[in-house]
Parts: structure tokens; sequence; C-alpha cells
């Protein structure tokens, strides 16, 4: 199933959101736009799909799980787990293969949001501790719960993509959380049309067999969102 042929559920109006990090004012204003999306042109339903990524990088990956835990109280939502997601419930279990990563990619921001410091050139098990007792409930079981996929229609959401020649029913969770050269470098068709996020662009990706709508928000200042309606596939963003 290539673009050309896709479509959404009939009466289904699906907002897939690209990676937030952290970013709790961009997600405020993107939100807002969605909601004035659906009271300009109501749908039958409406389904906002998260493609994973709320941790690292941004300022406030503790605000912005809490808005997010309060927006799936008002609307129908999907999260999906990111990778920077699994090295946090890795990090705060203390089971982190490689936690001087976690300082690298994103961490200390995330730790500093939960209002804790730690010296990325200095022990991880005491600043992986202290975000274990630092992590509300709430943000525990929000974590617990992220899905690796949502299928829906004609379209396949994974936060980093699926591995090509790989049925997609037969996908490996380190691939649909990790993988990039070789799935944005195939140009065959993965079965569904894939929506994901993980690799930052300059805008909303639309190819053949995939849309990529992650960009780069804790950087670029933009957040993005591809709304599948039908058949048409149309962009709403938020800018700083």
């Amino acid at each position: 199933m290539l673009i050309d042929e896709a479509s959404a559920p009939q009466g289904v109006r699906l907002y897939a959101v690209g990676d937030t990090h952290g970013c709790l004012q961009l997600a405020r204003q993107l939100f807002a736009a969605i909601d004035r999306d659906i009271a300009s042109n109501p749908p039958d339903h409406a389904r906002v799909i998260m493609l994973g990524d709320y941790c690292d990088r941004g300022p406030d990956t503790s605000g912005l799980i809490d808005f997010l835990i309060g927006e799936a109280g008002t609307r129908d939502m999907v999260f999906l787990l990111g990778n920077h997601d699994q090295r946090l419930r890795d990090f705060a279990d203390g089971v982190d293969a490689t936690p001087f990563n976690f300082f690298r990619f994103g961490g200390l921001e995330t730790l500093q949001s939960y209002g804790l410091e730690a010296d990325p050139d200095g022990e991880w098990l005491p600043a992986s501790r202290a975000l274990s007792r630092a992590l509300p409930a709430s943000h525990r079981r929000f974590l617990a719960k992220l899905r690796l996929f949502h299928e829906e229609g004609d379209y396949f959401f994974a936060h980093a993509g699926v591995k090509p020649g790989v049925a997609l029913e037969d996908q490996q969770a380190k691939d649909l959380i990790w993988i990039r050269h070789e799935f944005l470098q195939h140009q065959g068709d993965f079965g569904k049309v894939v929506v994901h996020g993980h690799t930052p662009w300059d805008r909303v990706d639309i190819q053949p067999n995939r849309i990529n709508v992650d960009t780069g928000a804790y950087d670029s200042g933009i957040l993005s969102c591809a709304v599948l309606e039908g058949n048409s596939v149309r962009v709403i963003q938020a800018e700083t």
C-alpha cells in the first residue's frame, strides 16, 4: 500500500504528532491548533496518535507528561514508545546498558525537569536512583503503557519505522523504536504507509511509502502533526 492509495477509516480523522521532546509550550500550541481544526470542520471521530519521544532535550519533560496525561482524559489518544522513552524507563530502573548515553542525548534536561541535577562525568547510579524516587506514580504508569505501534486503516504508526522485508506483524521492538537508515532508504511497499518520527527533518516529509512527522521541535521550534482523513494528508504545525 502506497500513499496515493492509502486512506484512514471512514469517518475518522487521525492527528499524528511528531517527537515532542519536553517541549510543553509547543505541545499546548499544537493541541490548540488541533482543537481549532476540529471545531472548524468536525469529523465523526478524531483520534490523536503521539509518535513517541516525550522526554529529553527539551526543557520540560515532567510538565509535558503531566499535560499529555491530562489530555488523554479529554480526548481519544494513542501513545507510542520512542527510544528516548525506553531509555528513560531503563535509566530510572537502573538497567540501562549504556547509562552515560542518557546524559549525552538529553537526559540532563529530563533530570532538571524533575528538580534533579547530575554530573555527566560522574557516577550515574545516584542519578538513576534519584530519578526513580522523583518520578510520580502517574508518570511511571504513563511510561509503562506506551505502545510499540498502532495500525489504523492503511496506516502503520511507529516511532522510528519498520525493518524492510519483515511483515508488519513480525516487526521487532528494537526496530520499531531505533531503526533509521535501512528504513529511510527503502523505497518499496511496507504493506501499509508507515507514519513515524525519530529522524528530525526540516519539514513533514511525505514519501510514497512513509510520512516522517519529526521536525526537530526541541531545536527548530516547530512541532508538527500529520492530519490523515479519507485519502488526504494535511499538515498542522506550532511554532515558537
